[in-house]
């Protein structure tokens, strides 16, 4: 994937209050992701494309979606959808979906922190969540932790100065868009030719 198809996301501010993200995928097409984050300062799915970033996920929601995963809450808003797009969806979904709790629990570690302005024990609290819906150790340090926070504050600075209608923008990483697996392909048995004796 180029620079020209490198997936976009766009974090427009509603009248509301809500955030919507405006994700624009490298096959063309413009998808709406509501976030209903009105009770939220600093937008949940913000948080979640930040924590994934600066964490390396490549299987959160963002990354899923980069590769080509529709949540059942995405819209389709610009450009055309391919033939097979809920077929792939559902092999991306297949391959790497297992593992969004863990991208979720963390996310959600790291927007309490800098939400509530809370951050002394969100390592912790994050080791905790993840050793509560994953079995593998807790592969990130403290500094992989503070720079995620470091990174969700700074946006939820920008954010802050985001008027109605205008958006944050905020690119995913090429390497952390996951390869679209191949169908499978069925074995087709083969007519049986004369009888059997």
């Amino acid at each position: 994937m180029g620079d020209a198809e490198r997936v976009r996301i766009d974090f427009r501010r509603r009248a509301q209050g809500e955030c919507v993200s405006v994700i624009h995928r490298g096959d063309g097409v413009v998808f709406e992701l509501p976030s209903f984050s009105r009770k939220h300062r600093v937008p949940h799915d913000l948080a979640h494309a930040v924590t994934e970033r600066e964490l390396r996920i490549s299987n959160g929601v963002y990354g899923l979606i980069a590769a080509g995963h529709i949540f059942p809450t995405m819209t389709v808003v610009g450009g055309k959808r391919r033939h097979d797009a809920k077929a792939r969806s559902e092999r991306v979904w297949k391959a790497y979906g297992s593992s969004i709790t863990g991208a979720e629990v963390l996310a959600g570690a790291v927007h309490h922190a800098v939400e509530s302005g809370q951050s002394k024990d969100v390592l912790d609290h994050a080791r905790r969540a993840w050793g509560m819906v994953e079995q593998d150790p807790f592969p990130w340090t403290a500094a992989d932790i503070t720079r995620a926070l470091t990174a969700l504050r700074d946006l939820a600075g920008q954010w802050e100065s985001v008027g109605v209608d205008e958006c944050l923008e905020f690119f995913w990483p090429d390497a952390l868009t996951l390869p679209v697996p191949p169908p499978t392909v069925a074995i087709q048995r083969q007519p049986r030719t004369g009888r059997r004796r």
